[in-house]
């Protein structure tokens, strides 16, 4: 299968690009190259940092970019941003995005055992070189850990119910797939939500995701380090996919667009903090009706964008 991957909000972002010829910009979530492969053109004397951690995507968008001398590959986590510049030998960049959502490939490929939706082993990984995968966590994890992690992760209410019938079926055979943990899901639940549109396991799925990619942690350390080494005058753009994300990204945002974050009683600032970055969108941005019918993950998409001052 081809690692295709239909950019979210290519259009707004494109609009609210602020690159000139010579500048660095850092796709911090590379994918498919969908973003990217328009990017590179607006930097015909720059360069394009493309991070990704997963090897399909680098190899894939390689390919796709491979007319363009000006791009440097780096198998990494974009949470280690700073370290990664720091080994390019680059101070500023001029603009970031970060797509913080699973691309099309990773949920369409059954083997890779994202969704629920496909019969596949219990993987989940977007590293594959890592070892902690799902059938880890749905195997090994205590009850407490289980119900808390679909609780916080996968704002599931039904969360104790369906550890409490994941537990019952992983005392006789360990669950090795994605259907077999479908299945457990579905038997578990009033059937008005088993039929319920999106499916009775998405935030299940979710809250997995979430925890075998450590999608959340270290993110607010990342996106400030991302801030503190844009240029001035660069933009940063993320696009997020549920709320937990995108909480993390506007309170980020915020923090860094106040001039004084004392507490609201104090008389006077005595902090003495300085906003180093303006928001271009107080709300998020969102995808237009014509591309939320042609490309449905789309739907749940955020878009924030901040420049540097």
């Amino acid at each position: 299968m081809e690692f295709f991957h239909e950019p979210i909000m290519l259009n707004q972002i494109k609009e609210s690009l602020k690159l000139k010829p010579f500048d660095v910009f850092v796709d911090c979530t590379l994918g498919g190259a969908g973003h990217s492969s328009e990017i590179i053109k607006l930097l015909p004397k720059g360069k394009l940092v493309g991070i990704d951690k997963d090897d399909e995507a680098l190899n894939y968008s390689k390919l796709k970019l491979k007319d363009y001398s000006n791009v440097a590959f780096v198998k990494d986590d974009f949470k280690n941003f700073s370290n990664i510049l720091d080994d390019l030998n680059i101070d500023k960049v001029n603009g970031i995005l970060v797509d913080l959502g699973v691309s099309s490939y990773q949920i369409d490929t059954a083997e890779r055992g994202f969704s629920f939706r496909f019969d596949g082993p219990l993987d989940m990984r977007m590293d594959k070189s890592q070892k902690l995968t799902a059938y880890d966590v749905v195997n090994n994890y205590s009850k407490k850990d289980l119900i808390q992690i679909l609780k916080i992760y996968g704002e599931e209410r039904f969360s104790s119910l369906i550890v409490n019938n994941i537990i019952k079926h992983r005392e006789g055979n360990s669950i090795k797939t994605t259907r077999q943990l479908n299945e457990i899901i579905e038997e578990c639940l009033p059937k008005r939500f088993v039929f319920k549109s999106g499916g009775a396991a998405k935030r299940t799925f979710q809250a997995l995701r979430i925890e075998v990619n450590k999608e959340l942690l270290g993110l607010e350390k990342a996106l400030n380090s991302m801030i503190e080494r844009l240029e001035i005058s660069g933009r940063i753009f993320v696009l997020s996919f549920h709320s937990l994300e995108d909480r993390i990204v506007k309170n980020v945002f915020q923090f860094h667009s106040k001039n004084c974050i004392c507490p609201p009683e104090t008389p006077i600032c005595i902090c003495g903090h300085k906003a180093d970055i303006k928001l271009i969108n107080r709300k998020p941005i969102t995808a237009s009706e014509e591309e939320k019918e042609n490309n449905s993950r789309s739907s749940s998409a955020k878009l924030r964008i901040a420049e540097k001052v």
